[in-house]
């Protein structure tokens, strides 16, 4: 079943003022725009947008928006802001989606296993690419993709050509651009043993210093 998220319009002067009451109340400031409509700034319940985030299609999650008096339409978050001490949420930008019309998102890689060069040639694995840029249709958004790496080998890599292709996703990034590779441990020449001591320290005479 699609998440559902009720939105509020907003009235009046949009300044700092208005987003401190709107929190005051419970609610997060938040604007809907996309599909060639205008843009129309409401009010959201934080609690159903951190539900969204922290969900396992996290923020590529298509929902059901309901903004009241406006009909139900399918929407993604795209933007969302937070409290640099505390991480509350501050703001969230929210797009319509058409479900018809391809969209860009970023699919995060997920690195299964543990490779043969880490755990039999002492290697490290260096997971470089995280998420990938696609192309496909809203309802064809993966979660995640996942990358099997326990044959690779030390030197080893992915590639995003080794990333699981199918038709109903464009992959816009680099086909030779590496997701992860397994690399060899190096000492450092640099690093010089520290010199022995010449001299025993000197133990301080006197009272130990009383606490304040």
């Amino acid at each position: 079943m699609a998440e559902t998220l009720v939105a509020t319009p907003r009235t009046g002067k949009f300044n700092k003022n208005h987003a401190r009451r709107v929190r005051v109340e419970g609610k997060i400031p938040a604007v809907v725009y996309g599909a060639g409509q205008e843009p129309v700034a409401v009010t959201v319940d934080p609690k159903a947008v951190t539900r969204i985030l922290y969900s396992e299609t996290g923020h590529n999650t298509i929902f059901d928006l309901n903004v009241e008096n406006s009909p139900v339409i399918k929407a993604m978050i795209v933007d969302w802001q937070n409290e640099p001490i505390k991480g509350k949420l501050l703001h969230i930008d929210i797009k319509r989606i058409a479900m018809d019309k391809p969209m860009r998102v970023s699919v995060p890689i997920q690195l299964i296993g543990i490779p043969t060069g880490v755990k039999n040639q002492g290697g490290i694995l260096d997971h470089v690419l995280r998420e990938v840029e696609v192309e496909c249709l809203p309802a064809n958004i993966p979660s995640h993709l996942d990358v099997d790496v326990t044959g690779l080998s030390i030197h080893g890599a992915i590639h995003v050509s080794d990333l699981p292709h199918s038709g109903n996703l464009k992959f816009l990034a680099d086909e030779n651009a590496t997701v992860a590779h397994v690399t060899a441990v190096k000492a450092d020449s640099t690093t010089e043993p520290a010199p022995a001591a010449t001299e025993p320290e000197v133990a301080k005479k006197g009272k130990p210093e009383e606490k304040k």
